[in-house]
């Protein structure tokens, strides 16, 4: 069932923090605001990319933001409430009901690390209870709302390609908490191939277009993620709707979602990963039932509707 309509669109101001998930955010029938400046620089490039934005997504310039009514203010980012929204808010845009989105587990100490916003009048949203879990929220009221994804073509899997796909941004910077001596020591044993921003320097075959990485999974025998600690990635979710075997690490969120031998495959011991990606190499059949499995569930717990259901929800909570 679709989420029932608001009853008035709220005006929410926000920042291009992470692509796809925006995109998939901004499925909810409200405007959004982003904030751009004429250079489109990090978190400040609008609508930017290759994704279809919709007709509720604006541009919100930064020399026009104090002239401009919002309902909301969405962030997204440390730097964001910690210095831009001094910047470029007005006292009154500050005093607007807030909510800030966390994408990831703590930095610093894994457990120990109290979140910088600190608001008793704001809701932080993480987007895994693996975050929830492991941050130390503080007087800041939370809700968890899950990822949700809508499928960016029309494909299913088919697995031809005799080798694992990993997709991971910049790989090469982001060393070992992403994966990288992972991928390593796992691609001297199995075909891998490597996508994604700036994985070139990995011998890897650079970015690929949201609209062209479904296929991509799909036409790979299995999907393999590296990452040690992260939040849960939106490509995992991605592979799991065309149907393609996920290969992981059974760390953070990701031990909730892959049931090992069920729908897709997880551990902690690398070699045993290994010999499971060997195991899906040969055994097509076997990949395609856990693939299947992955994707009936990824269906039922990351729908967009659910997604955008729970977002609306918590929007009435803060903005009536």
């Amino acid at each position: 069932m679709s989420a029932a309509l608001p009853k008035r669109r709220l005006r929410i101001l926000t920042w291009h923090v992470h692509g796809n998930y925006l995109y998939y955010l901004t499925q909810v029938p409200h405007d959004f605001y982003l904030v751009t400046d004429a250079a489109r620089s990090t978190h400040h490039s609008g609508r930017s990319g290759t994704l279809p934005w919709g007709d509720n997504v604006h541009e919100a310039r930064v020399e026009e933001i104090q002239r401009m009514a919002f309902d909301v203010i969405l962030f997204q980012s440390r730097s964001a409430w910690e210095e831009e929204q001094h910047q470029l808010l007005t006292p009154a845009q500050r005093a607007l009901p807030r909510i800030y989105l966390e994408h990831d587990p703590p930095q610093q100490h894994p457990t120990n690390t109290i979140h910088w916003a600190q608001d008793a009048q704001m809701l932080l949203v993480h987007v895994t209870h693996f975050n929830a879990l492991m941050w130390d929220s503080g007087v800041t009221p939370t809700r968890v709302i899950e990822h949700g994804v809508k499928p960016l073509a029309d494909v299913r899997w088919h697995g031809r390609v005799e080798s694992g796909l990993v997709v991971v941004n910049n790989i090469e910077r982001r060393g070992r908490r992403l994966g990288l001596d992972v991928y390593r020591e796992v691609a001297r044993q199995v075909p891998l191939s490597l996508v994604g921003m700036g994985s070139e320097s990995c011998g890897g075959g650079g970015e690929v277009t949201h609209h062209e990485l479904p296929e991509r999974m799909a036409a790979h025998r299995f999907f393999f993620n590296p990452i040690r600690y992260t939040s849960l990635g939106l490509a995992v979710i991605e592979a799991m709707r065309v149907g393609a075997p996920v290969v992981g690490l059974a760390t953070t969120e990701l031990a909730s979602v892959i049931h090992s031998g069920v729908n897709g495959i997880v551990d902690t011991r690398v070699g045993t990963l290994v010999d499971a990606m060997r195991g899906l190499i040969a055994d097509p059949a076997e990949a395609r039932r856990l693939g299947e499995a992955g994707r009936q569930m990824a269906e039922e717990r990351f729908g967009i509707e659910r997604f955008v259901g729970d977002w609306m929800s918590a929007l009435r909570e803060v903005a009536g």
